[in-house]
C-alpha cells in the first residue's frame, strides 16, 4: 500500500474521531441544560411584573427553592434586598438546584462547605437550614443592604469568581418582587409533580408553611382546616400584619403566602389557591391566576385559602 492512501485513511479516521468528540460534547451540553432547567418541557414556572413584557422562566424545583429562600428571610424579618442577594447567589452557585456535589466538598443551594463550618452535609442539603445560614452570615456584614450585590454576596461566600453574581441581579430582583408579595399574582406554575412526592392534604401544607415562615404564620389553632368526605384538604391561612403600616402590608403579605403556595404546588399536591378575588388551579394552571366572583376567592384579602390533595 502506498504512503498516500495510508495518509488518507489516517486523515479520515481523525476526522471521524473529531466528529464523534463534537457529538459527545453536544450531548453533554444538552444533558447539562436539561439537568439545570428540570428536564424536557421545562421551565414550567413564569414570573412577570405587572405591565412588564419581560418574563423570567424557571422549573418547579427552582421556583420551590426560591420560595423557600424568600420565606426564610420573611421569618427573620429581613428586607427585600436580603432576598435578592440570596437569590442571585443561589442562581450562580447552584442554578437554584439543591445539588449534592460541587467544588471540593461544596453542596446545596449555596454550595456551602462542611469543612468551612457551614454545618453537616445533611444540614446543608436542607434548603431551610442552608438559607438560614446564608442570612445569618449576611446579617453580620455591616450595611449589606447598601452594598453592591457582588460585594455583599462575596463577603458571605468568599467565591473565586465574585463578579459572577452580578449577572443574576435583574432576574433575582424580579423574582423577589413576586415572592415577597410586592408584585401580586406575578408568579404562576404549570402543574408538575416530582415522581417521589406523595399527597399529604392540608396537614402537609401546614407543616411546610410553618417550617419555612415560622410558627407565627398561623394562629395557635394551626389555621382553619375544612373537613368532609374527602378528609382534611383545605387550609385557610389568615393574613395578618402588625405595626403602623399594617393595613397597607396585608395585601402584600397575602400575595407572599399565595405565591409561596404556587411555587410549592407540585411537591405539596396543591390543587387550588385563592386570594383577593383570584384563583390559581392545578387543573387549569396554564391560565395562571384567574379572577373569581364567587366561592372562597371572593372572600377578600383577610385569608389565603389552599386546597391540597
Amino acid at each position: 500500500m502506498s504512503a498516500q492512501p495510508v495518509a488518507s485513511i489516517r486523515r479520515k479516521r481523525r476526522m471521524r474521531i473529531a466528529a464523534a468528540f463534537v457529538v459527545l460534547v453536544g450531548l453533554a451540553c444538552y444533558l447539562a441544560v436539561q439537568y439545570i432547567t428540570g428536564g424536557p418541557g421545562a421551565p414550567q414556572c413564569t414570573v412577570r411584573a405587572d405591565g412588564d413584557e419581560k418574563a423570567y422562566e424557571l422549573s418547579p424545583e427552582q421556583a420551590a427553592n426560591a420560595a423557600t429562600i424568600s420565606a426564610v428571610a420573611s421569618s427573620r424579618g429581613l428586607p427585600e434586598r436580603a432576598v435578592t442577594i440570596a437569590l442571585a447567589t443561589a442562581m450562580q452557585e447552584s442554578g437554584l438546584r439543591n445539588i449534592e456535589f460541587g467544588d471540593r466538598d461544596s453542596v446545596g443551594l449555596f454550595q456551602q462547605r462542611p469543612s468551612q463550618d457551614w454545618g453537616s452535609i445533611k444540614q446543608i442539603m436542607d434548603p431551610v437550614y442552608a438559607s438560614g445560614e446564608f442570612y445569618r452570615h449576611l446579617a453580620e456584614v455591616p450595611g449589606y443592604s447598601r452594598l453592591p450585590l457582588t460585594v455583599a454576596a462575596q463577603k458571605v461566600q468568599r467565591s473565586g469568581y465574585p463578579q459572577a453574581y452580578a449577572k443574576h441581579e435583574a432576574r433575582a430582583a424580579l423574582l423577589t418582587g413576586a415572592l415577597t408579595g410586592r408584585d401580586g399574582a406575578a408568579l404562576t406554575c404549570n402543574e408538575s409533580r416530582p415522581a417521589d412526592s406523595r399527597p399529604g392534604g392540608a396537614a402537609k401544607v401546614r407543616a411546610q408553611l410553618v417550617r419555612e415562615f415560622g410558627p407565627e404564620v398561623l394562629p395557635r389553632t394551626g389555621g382553619t382546616a375544612g373537613r368532609g368526605a374527602s378528609g382534611e384538604r383545605q387550609l385557610t391561612v389568615p393574613v395578618r400584619q402588625s405595626g403602623p403600616s399594617a393595613a397597607a402590608d396585608v395585601p402584600r403579605r397575602g400575595w407572599e403566602l399565595a405565591t409561596w403556595a404556587v411555587a410549592h404546588s407540585g411537591e405539596l399536591h396543591i390543587e387550588q389557591i385563592s386570594y383577593a378575588g383570584r384563583t390559581w388551579s392545578a387543573a387549569d394552571s396554564g391560565q395562571g391566576w384567574q379572577r373569581r366572583t364567587e366561592g372562597p376567592a371572593a372572600a377578600g384579602r383577610d385569608a389565603v385559602v389552599i386546597v391540597a390533595q
